[in-house]
């Protein structure tokens, strides 16, 4: 484990919703209210849901927040992080529940969902700046893929997304490559 298990866990997340919108397949994964609900599920929320038209703006909207984060600098990132922290009212606070052990919240419990999204990935991003791992936050690899990744792994390798399988893709045209040569 690279970061406090949350950490991974909001980053983790925060990677999921920027890529609902990067798909290969051109559909965005997050247009609809189930598809909102399949997140907010997918991740374990346990904060307030609203599960309407406006809630899934919002996240959208949010989504477009936390996909900025992989289009700058560190230092950027930083002022980025801090004013969404700022802009939220974020005081952190040790809780634990559900089979969750100790883990950081800093939203209050009836906050709207997208917000609690945007603190969550800010107080993810804000140990990543600070145990100077920005580099982790990646582009995907793999040919004509916009989809972003956190690189999680000892050995800081991950150089493909999940979601449009590029790993995959890239192994195969490879495979087939050194075939065609041979």
């Amino acid at each position: 484990m690279v970061f406090a298990r949350d950490t991974e866990a909001n980053l983790s997340a925060a990677v999921d919703l920027v890529n609902t919108a990067r798909r290969r397949d051109g559909r965005d994964a997050m247009s609809t209210v189930a598809d909102l609900g399949a997140f907010y599920e997918r991740w374990g929320y346990s904060v307030r849901h609203d599960g309407d038209e406006a809630e899934l703006r919002d996240v959208r909207a949010a989504r477009d927040q936390v996909a900025h984060l992989w289009d700058v600098e560190r230092d950027e990132a930083a002022h980025l992080v801090n004013a969404i922290l700022r802009e939220s009212d974020a005081v952190p606070f040790l809780t634990r529940h559900d089979a969750l052990d100790w883990h950081l919240h800093a939203t209050v419990p009836d906050a709207p969902l997208a917000t609690v999204i945007l603190v969550e990935t800010a107080m993810g991003v804000v140990d990543v700046i600070r145990s100077d791992e920005y580099e982790r936050m990646r582009r995907c690899a793999g040919e004509d893929c916009r989809a972003v990744l956190v690189d999680l792994s000892r050995n800081r390798s991950r150089r493909f997304c999940e979601v449009n399988n590029c790993g995959n893709r890239a192994h195969v045209a490879a495979y087939r490559a050194r075939h065609r040569d041979a």
